[in-house]
């Protein structure tokens, strides 16, 4: 499924996310004001009605005079034609879903959610997240789907005063980011991105807006990685945009890899260029990082290593074996054996690396640790690195211990 992006231009539509964007606004929040402007109790309008307005879908005629007020503009302002030079980057709001997966049931069983539901279910999304450190997606995508299943039927279905459903919402966002992973690890890629597109709902209801930039920036990830690069790039720049001016130094650095990420699959020499760029710019937000910067918990595994897989996998994919050599040996021995789909993974860019360096006797004997180490591991991404591996080897089909590579291979 491709985002469909709002239409931009000189409309009402238009005009209402501008204003809405310039307040760094979700359209939940600006239902909500709109509601509040108009005295109404309850949720006349919501996200999705803010969302037909600002795609053109819908005129909102009578509403009109309280949107105005919660922006603090005019009427006429809404109505004025205004001239774009360019059409505005994507928002994150246009990689929602186009329906609300999260509405409550017209019929609630009246069961009561607490925080220690809450917190239950805290507890699952980190055991799950530390499982799949180990474990790989094909493995993990069933009991994943199961959890994500259970945690939006009990948001569905409950009743739950507003401070436990924030942080309900908040848990699945989270869980929806490491299923959606987990789903992208299996080759599940449009049930993946799916699930992040539910996460990212759920994050901005919450008005969580680091995790709804660790939703996008996953799902970004996985479009630059499946042929959808320009998609990818919009979405990881959205996600960092997205993120506001404070994140925890954490994720703008994990938002700058990922936009380094997008650029890099992109392709060409200007994108290299960003590509770097943003690759500086994330070491020099992680450096700010300290013992009294208060960072979500799923960042745990965001580090200076982190940042060296990231840069060492760029400098692989933009052809630059003497620089990505001795950075992929410095991730590699951070890795044991627990970690059999990291390897795997960081040892097939350590292959093409020694490829590109005119290295094919390295290249042939990494490639046969990547192969058996790929061989009992559950994951597409994996299977899809030893097919890259296998083709960039394939010019040294002449050499012997290539040609002994290939041939066990077929």
């Amino acid at each position: 499924m491709s985002a469909r992006l709002a239409p931009w231009g000189s409309g009402i539509g238009a005009n209402i996310r501008r204003e809405r964007a310039q307040r760094q606004w979700s359209q939940a929040h600006l239902a909500r004001e709109i509601c509040r402007a108009a005295g109404i109790q309850g949720e006349p309008v919501g996200r999705q009605e803010v969302s037909r307005w600002e795609s053109g879908k819908r005129t909102p005629r009578e509403w009109l005079p309280f949107i105005a007020a919660a922006l603090g503009v005019s009427v006429d302002e809404l109505r004025q034609s205004h001239t774009l030079a360019d059409p505005p980057l994507p928002t994150l709001a246009d990689f929602l879903p186009d329906d609300d997966p999260l509405a409550p049931l017209n019929t609630r069983n009246g069961r009561r959610i607490g925080m220690r539901q809450v917190e239950d279910l805290q507890q699952r999304v980190h055991g799950l997240r530390l499982a799949d450190d180990v474990i790989a997606g094909g493995d993990l995508v069933r009991p994943a789907l199961r959890e994500l299943r259970s945690a939006v039927r009990l948001y569905r279905e409950g009743t739950h005063p507003g401070a436990v459903g924030r942080e309900l919402l908040c848990q699945i966002g989270e869980l929806a980011q490491i299923s959606g992973w987990i789903a992208s690890d299996a080759g599940q890629h449009a049930e993946a991105e799916r699930i992040y597109r539910l996460g990212l709902s759920a994050a901005r209801q919450a008005e969580d807006h680091t995790l709804a930039g660790n939703l996008a920036g996953s799902l970004a990830y996985q479009l630059s990685n499946t042929g959808r690069e320009v998609e990818g790039l919009d979405l990881a720049r959205a996600a960092l945009d997205g993120a506001g001016s404070d994140p925890p130094p954490k994720a703008r650095a994990l938002y700058l890899d990922r936009v380094a990420w997008a650029h890099t699959k992109a392709g060409g020499a200007e994108n290299a260029q960003h590509a770097m760029r943003a690759l500086g710019e994330a070491g020099v937000a992680l450096a700010q990082d300290s013992e009294g910067v208060e960072s979500p918990a799923w960042l745990y595994w965001v580090d200076a290593g982190e940042l060296l897989v990231m840069e060492s996998r760029v400098y692989t994919e933009l052809r630059r074996p003497l620089r990505a050599v001795p950075l992929l040996r410095n991730v590699l021995g951070r890795y044991d054996a627990t970690h059999t789909r990291e390897l795997a993974l960081y040892l097939s860019w350590l292959a093409v690396a020694y490829a590109d360096a005119n290295e094919p006797e390295e290249a042939a004997a990494t490639a046969e640790r990547v192969i058996s180490l790929s061989a009992d591991v559950a994951s597409e991404r994996t299977a899809q690195r030893v097919r890259v591996v296998l083709t960039r080897l394939a010019p040294y089909a002449d050499v012997p211990e290539v040609r002994a590579v290939l041939d066990r291979a077929a």
